[in-house]
């Protein structure tokens, strides 16, 4: 389940510094943040996809292809891999 745990942690932080930029637009603009903030949010967003890539079976692609929608993504494939049922082995 390391997958799954490290989308979690990339949704998460790509979340939280999306706020973070959006809070500062929309307050001071300082440069400052955004130069700081944008490429952790931009590191987090691929890191997003590529957790994506590595929790999800090949029974379910979707959770793929919504971690490819900026800002909300993240947060949606990370339900999509904790919905869908893990494949059981089978036994002969």
């Amino acid at each position: 389940m390391t997958g799954v745990r490290a989308l979690r942690i990339a949704a998460g932080a790509e979340a939280v510094s999306l706020a973070l930029l959006t809070a500062n637009l929309l307050t001071m603009h300082a440069e400052a943040v955004t130069s700081l903030v944008g490429p952790l949010h931009g590191t987090a967003y691929l890191a997003t996809v590529v957790a994506a890539r590595q929790a999800t079976t090949a029974a379910d692609t979707s959770a793929r292809w919504y971690a490819l929608v900026p800002g909300v993504g993240g947060p949606l494939a990370l339900r999509r891999v904790e919905r869908t049922p893990t494949p059981t082995a089978r036994r002969e």
